[in-house]
């Protein structure tokens, strides 16, 4: 595949035939201009703001996808039912100090965003996207994560290879990413690419509370899931980008001088069993909702 398919988003939010057969087929689907201009920068203005007036003096830790060290970190452990900003590991000096502003300092914010944040709630709960995942076979949709990805300039950081299932994980599996570009995506700045197809293969890891209440990997095959053969997904501004929870995707590190920010939701199915050795819980009194 030299160039993934495109299409224009409905106006309606459902799925034309092509549409599902290409996510079936390539585990991914791009819907341009699903999501209007002003909407993005309005989700860029609010999430700055948070961003720059977050009280983050007690807060040091780094996600990295290379390092994984923010998975001993309790902060990030308990993020399940909150809002929580996390730093890109380029962000601080020799001595352990910012050297940029906070707000260009963070890698993402997550997770619960879409149930804390008016503003994430409305534009997590477009009544298209129920629709979507509907015609994609998600009978009861529930919203698990939301993250807001800064991707910043200079020291954007490189997301490995991996599986959205391999965090999410429910039986049987039923996570679908929804991955919104508030900003163009681009081979400069560190655009998502996938591995088409690959959807299919069997999960080699899950990510999960062990047995003595730390995060780490139970691994069912060590082979490294390389990136050879994946295709960029650039998006432009308002797209988009449908992901099956078993694809493998990646992004590379930003060193351009444009930021790539975009908004990922994740939704499983309500119908299936979401195991309580997941990573990602949350406390009896906020259960899972849906659109």
């Amino acid at each position: 595949m030299t160039s993934p398919p495109r299409f224009a988003a409905a106006a309606d939010g459902h799925l034309a035939p092509a549409m599902k057969d290409a996510y079936v087929r390539d585990g991914f689907l791009i819907l341009e201009d699903f999501v209007a201009a002003a909407a993005c920068e309005r989700l860029i203005a609010h999430t700055r703001e948070m961003a720059a007036a977050a009280d983050l003096s007690g807060v040091a830790t780094i996600f990295s996808t290379t390092t994984v060290q923010h998975a001993a970190d309790a902060y990030f452990a308990g993020s399940g039912d909150k809002t929580r900003f996390f730093f890109e590991e380029g962000a601080f000096d020799a001595d352990g100090r910012l050297n940029r502003p906070q707000e260009l300092a963070l890698n993402k914010v997550g997770h619960a965003l879409h149930d804390l944040d008016p503003e994430f709630s409305a534009f997590s709960r477009d009544p298209r996207l129920a629709l979507l995942v509907s015609d994609l076979g998600i009978r009861a949709p529930l919203l698990l994560q939301s993250m807001y990805i800064f991707k910043q300039p200079g020291i954007g950081g490189e997301v490995v290879c991996h599986t959205d299932s391999t965090y999410l994980y429910t039986e049987p599996m039923s996570c679908i990413g929804l991955w919104f570009a508030l900003e163009d995506a681009t081979l400069e700045n560190g655009c998502m690419w996938a591995l088409a197809g690959r959807q299919r293969e069997p999960l080699r890891s899950r990510f999960l509370r062990q047995a003595d209440g730390s995060l780490g990997y139970e691994i069912y095959d060590d082979r490294p899931l390389e990136a050879e053969g994946a295709v960029p997904l650039e998006a432009r501004r308002g797209t988009l980008v449908l992901l099956h929870g078993q694809l493998p995707h990646l992004s590379g590190p930003n060193r351009s001088p444009k930021s790539r920010h975009a908004y990922t939701l994740h939704v499983i199915d309500g119908a299936c069993r979401y195991l309580p050795d997941n990573w990602l819980q949350r406390a009896p009194d906020m259960p899972l909702s849906g659109f």
